[in-house]
């Protein structure tokens, strides 16, 4: 298997709603697993890009929405054996008893520093001891447990470290690379995506069947209500946003996640899923394209960080799947290039205000920024690498992208969640 096909393989993973609900429920209920007794408290502390993506969030089979609810449903519910889809059991008596615990006041979450590495801090105290685990860098990536004060499992943080200091390893190739890698690899080390759009379609079909989605119904009846119509747009955007609003919505089926997010799997896939039913593309062609997409959103996301004050599934998933898109079209190098370009020169500096109802229009401008960029490069129009932050290399361009997230809007950061925790006031 080539290494870049390992690459996205191993970054591919099923999501349960949004990934940072599920990742604090996963961290509370890994907790659970090293302690016994009557509970006293749950307290959490979590990095700025988790406690606000997670502030309103919708939880999987739940009406409830938020950080303490996430932790609360952890601690009576999850399966930590899951991981990310930990919260796929929860039941209405689940529920009831998270509501509870959030009620008493047994679950607290503090913020802690603003910044987009993953961090969180999960402690569980009862009236048997104390237990805590540590989460850094990955959704999933327990760092350290403590019991009573007693570490009884640790990573090496020189490990940690040794990482820290290499050059990422998708960013050792360009974009030239790339292109080459989507239209040579063995068509049979693909096969894999499938999974993708079969999680991702069955969530897109979830949407349109419930009643809690109100974009999903818009978009399907001004396509004609229709699934796939002859507008190739207007069918990409029902099938990304209405499955996007599913997710946030909290409803229970599993996006397929790529760099941790499932609303960056989305953007990155269905989009270009329309583009093939329409214009009758092999699933072949299909798989190459995911591929490209895929690897174009890492490469920005590794300059920006996982969690970040700009909305990585429009900008980063958004940009991948508008080089997809290109790349479908028979799309050159000096396409993607100034496929980027456009992109980087429109919906950069988009806000990340969390993983809420909100990101469905993010969506929808991703989808609607993605195919006017891609139908300008076709003709050869681009906003030149002399203006903005374009640079002299599609490189260059991808990396700009990414440093205007971090750290060009860590205060960005910092003023999102103030805002939000000003509401959470206004509220009691």
């Amino acid at each position: 298997m080539k290494r870049l096909t390992q690459l996205i393989h191993d970054d591919m993973r099923p999501a349960l709603g949004v990934t940072e609900p599920g990742a604090i429920a996963f961290a509370v209920a890994t907790a659970k697993g090293h302690i016994t007794g009557a509970l006293k408290g749950i307290r959490m502390v979590l990095n700025s890009g988790m406690y606000k993506n997670a502030f309103t969030c919708g939880i999987p089979n739940s009406h409830e929405v938020g950080n303490e609810h996430a932790a609360a449903l952890g601690y009576v519910a999850a399966d930590a054996s899951k991981g990310l889809e930990c919260l796929e059991g929860v039941k209405p008596h689940h529920n009831q008893e998270a509501h509870a615990l959030v009620n008493a006041g047994l679950v607290k979450v503090e913020l802690g520093e603003i910044s987009s590495r993953i961090y969180i801090f999960a402690e569980i105290t009862t009236n048997e001891g104390a237990v805590n685990v540590t989460i850094r860098d990955a959704h999933t990536h327990v760092t350290r447990i403590t019991k009573d004060g007693q570490t009884i499992f640790e990573r090496d943080d020189a490990d940690t470290k040794d990482e820290e200091r290499q050059t990422p390893f998708i960013h050792r190739f360009t974009l030239r690379q790339m292109l080459h890698y989507a239209q040579s690899v063995p068509s049979e080390e693909l096969l894999f995506i499938r999974q993708a759009y079969d999680l991702n379609l069955a969530l897109f079909e979830q949407a349109l069947q419930n009643r809690r989605t109100t974009f999903a119904h818009y978009l399907y009846k001004k396509n004609g209500e229709r699934v796939i119509s002859d507008d190739e747009q207007a069918s990409a955007s029902l099938l990304c946003n209405a499955a996007i609003e599913a997710r946030v919505l909290g409803l229970s089926r599993p996006a397929m996640s790529i760099t941790g997010s499932g609303a960056h799997g989305i953007i990155a896939t269905l989009p270009l899923y329309a583009a093939q039913q329409v214009n009758g593309y092999t699933e072949e062609q299909l798989l190459r394209a995911t591929a490209l997409s895929y690897l174009v959103c890492m490469y920005i996301k590794e300059y920006s960080g996982k969690l970040s004050a700009f909305c990585g599934c429009a900008i980063a998933a958004g940009t991948g799947m508008a080089c997809g898109l290109a790349f479908l079209r028979g799309g050159t190098h000096k396409t993607l290039t100034l496929t980027i370009q456009n992109m980087a020169s429109s919906i950069t500096g988009m806000i990340c205000d969390g993983g809420n109802h909100g990101c469905t229009m993010k969506g929808i401008v991703a989808v609607d920024a993605a195919y006017r960029s891609v139908a300008f490069a076709q003709e050869g129009i681009a906003i030149g690498h002399e203006h903005g932050i374009n640079g002299h290399m599609p490189e260059d361009t991808m990396r700009n992208m990414g440093l205007i997230a971090s750290p060009g809007m860590v205060k960005t950061e910092g003023v999102i969640v103030d805002i939000m925790r000003e509401k959470t006031k206004r509220l009691k």
